[in-house]
């Protein structure tokens, strides 16, 4: 009995030493499965991170081949304008300059003439300009036209790549391609595109003077494209990128250029006169408002300067009738048979004359038209 229980006894000890056995070989196969899983995931894993190949371009289209020469072609003409403020310490008097605001511009001609927007040098004490190679130069005011949003700086010093190829705004159709090149929030240089959206836009300065036949333009437009051009098809200049709608401050696909037909005409009385040289009638109207409210349309001649064009031609200002009574002056309502609204209209059909031109105005006197012929006189030296 003693005999059985040893063997009986041994035998429970080998099964439970089996069972052991047994039990760490799984654990081990186990282990060994999920090293050679985790082995295969990684080697997975480590092909899928490898980079893509690269799928071949082939050729750029012709419309992409041309707009990527223009912009080589005119950006070297575009310019980075930076309007540097002084301000004066009111304790210790001393001066410190600020950047005001940055723009662009473009190089008219190879005296180092630049064009850019009024606004855009409006507030400077000092100017800077860079190009499109990283040179600066200090540049100077040469002429303003408030009224028409226009200056004109000038570097001196080292030689200014090409002028810009001039186009005309007469010719302009809705729909043509429109490109802009520009330093938006400093990012000098940077091209956008789009079409001519609309035309004859009316804006405003900040004189508060209307400019007439703007462009408007989906070619993007930011707080800093402000004096660079807007360029058709074929790199040439049809505006003058001026301002924006939008109610966020950003792009929204309308900005508006000055076209390029009047700054062809302003730009180079700025370069000789420092200022634009308009035709005078010598007269002075009375307010737009004032007008409106009595129900009038047109510029109503607030006084006349005797001696003066609009004085030889017998036009007459606000005067005593019989009685003693105001009798109100002569209402201009068209130059030479095109319709005149406001002081505004008045300055923009005389703006299309010289000094020296004859103009045929109508006005209406006592309730009856009149044409009256003036010899349009130049304004008095400042």
């Amino acid at each position: 009995m003693q005999s059985c229980s040893r063997f009986g006894a041994s035998r429970g000890l080998a099964q439970r030493l089996n069972r052991g056995l047994a039990q760490r070989l799984n654990r081990l196969r186990a282990t060994a499965v999920l090293v050679l899983s985790v082995g295969v995931l990684l080697a997975t894993t480590t092909a899928l991170a490898g980079p893509r190949p690269i799928t071949p371009r082939g050729p750029l289209s012709a419309a992409e081949q041309e707009t990527i020469a223009l912009f080589h072609r005119v950006a070297p003409s575009v310019v980075f304008v930076t309007s540097i403020s002084q301000y004066r310490d009111a304790w210790s008097r001393s001066v410190t300059e600020v950047p005001q605001g940055s723009g662009t511009g473009f190089v008219w001609d190879e005296a180092g003439h630049i064009v850019t927007n009024y606004h855009v040098i409006a507030e400077a004490s000092r100017l800077q300009v860079a190009f499109d190679d990283q040179s600066e130069w200090p540049a100077e005011v040469v002429g303003v036209a408030p009224d028409k949003d226009l200056a004109v700086i000038r570097v001196r010093g080292g030689k200014v790549p090409r002028p810009i190829d001039i186009g005309t705004s007469a010719d302009l159709l809705v729909g043509q391609s429109a490109l802009a090149i520009g330093n938006p929030f400093g990012l000098d240089h940077t091209l956008t595109t789009g079409v001519v959206s609309a035309l004859g836009r009316t804006i405003r300065a900040i004189t508060g003077r209307e400019i007439d036949d703007c462009i408007q333009t989906d070619a993007a437009v930011n707080p800093g494209n402000s004096g660079g051009p807007l360029l058709d098809s074929h790199g040439r200049l049809i505006g003058i990128n001026t301002m924006i709608q939008s109610p966020s401050g950003a792009s929204a696909g309308i900005g508006f250029a000055v076209p390029v037909d009047i700054i062809n005409r302003v730009v180079p009385q700025l370069i000789e006169h420092g200022r634009l040289i308009r035709p005078i009638l010598g007269l002075r109207l009375a307010d737009d408002r004032v007008v409106r409210r009595a129900g009038l349309r047109g510029a109503l001649v607030h006084d006349v300067d005797r001696g003066g064009p609009a004085g030889v031609a017998g036009l007459l200002g606000v005067r005593r009738g019989r009685g003693g009574a105001t009798v109100v002056g002569d209402l201009i309502i068209a130059v030479d048979h095109r319709k005149v609204e406001s002081t505004d209209d008045l300055l923009a059909e005389l703006e299309n004359h010289n000094i020296g031109d004859t103009v045929t105005l109508t006005v209406r006197r006592d309730g009856a038209e009149r044409g009256l012929r003036v010899r349009l006189g130049a304004p008095p030296p400042r």
